[in-house]
């Protein structure tokens, strides 16, 4: 009896637009492999009702940001009894809070630009002078200030002098109430994607040349605004070193499946970690795709390892 696998996209987070076009990208490639696929967007109201009346064996996640990357969705399919890809809740969730991540890589000595953080309670009680003074005085400028739980390098501002800082910080804290400001490390943009369960391995690394010089929203899903080159122009060692922290990084947060590391490499050739996604793009502009397919791995043979890798990690014996 053939598998009804469900796709899982869109949502309600900010990168409602991307999830769509994930969706869509992953419905058609299961499609083209002969499964029985149907598409659920977990924006619709009903949408728990449509999962149980297609009695799916299987859901595949294409979403991206809060109520789909972040544990919740996959705390519900638990509840639920029904397999899922990619990571479980609490990798999920660990690695959509770019705080808590980093918190986890300097506990296992893994390299990771320093930061701190601020509640928006914090900022009011000390101010906003105040609180300016001390990132500059601790991390000097220029810094990043993250709205740590968004993906898509959405509420993320690069900050070049004081006087800009106010206005980032206030921006951040409409996303989320706790804010983090990151030391800005100039340097080489790296991605790495991790490809398995107990057994993980890694696909080709990509480098990546933005057009406009920062690797933003308009950059990532805007055709021709970034350059993917594979691989990396950057030492074998580099290189070796890399592979072996995108490795450990997976390993710490407990990822299973399918996720991606960034990092960026200073001029020195050190390797700093800057997050992980465990529920990456898949689109036409996407990453981990453009990695896939210089492994020898199409998009829609890439969308069934992923299917396999879930059955396993579910200990589900399915033939598909």
């Amino acid at each position: 009896m053939p598998i009804t696998i469900g796709v899982l996209y869109g949502g309600k987070s900010a990168e409602r637009e991307v999830s769509l076009k994930s969706g869509e990208a992953v419905f058609q490639a299961l499609k083209s492999k002969g499964y029985k696929a149907i598409k659920i967007d977990t924006g619709d109201p009903n949408f728990i009702e449509e999962i149980k009346a297609n009695n799916i064996d299987l859901a595949f996640l294409a979403l991206h940001g809060t109520y789909g990357e972040d544990g919740t969705i996959q705390g519900l399919l638990e509840l639920l009894q029904i397999p899922y890809t990619g990571s479980g809740v609490l990798s999920s969730a660990v690695a959509m809070d770019k705080i808590a991540t980093k918190k986890l890589l300097l506990f296992d000595n893994i390299s990771t630009p320093d930061f701190c953080t601020y509640t928006k309670h914090s900022i009011e009680k000390m101010g906003l002078e105040q609180v300016c003074n001390e990132i500059v005085g601790r991390l000097s400028l220029p810094v990043v200030v993250k709205a740590p739980t968004q993906g898509s390098t959405i509420g993320i501002y690069f900050v070049n002098n004081i006087e800009e800082l106010p206005e980032a910080l206030e921006n951040a804290l409409n996303y989320d109430s706790t804010i983090m400001v990151e030391k800005f490390i100039a340097g080489t943009e790296v991605t790495v994607t991790v490809m398995g369960n107990e057994q993980a391995r890694v696909l080709p690394q990509i480098e990546i040349v933005s057009a406009t010089g920062v690797y933003d929203y308009h950059a990532k899903y805007t055709v021709g605004m970034s350059e993917h080159i594979i691989p990396p122009r950057l030492t074998d060692e580099v290189l070796r070193v890399t592979e072996d922290l995108a490795l450990r990084t997976y390993t710490t947060l407990g990822c299973s499946g399918l996720a991606r590391v960034d990092f960026i490499i200073s001029p020195e050739g050190r390797a700093y970690v800057l997050e992980i996604n465990t529920i990456p793009g898949m689109t036409e502009t996407s990453l981990v795709p453009d990695s896939a397919r210089a492994a020898g791995i199409g998009f829609a043979e890439l969308v069934e390892e992923i299917v396999k890798l879930a059955f396993e990690k579910h200990n589900k014996n399915i033939d598909i």
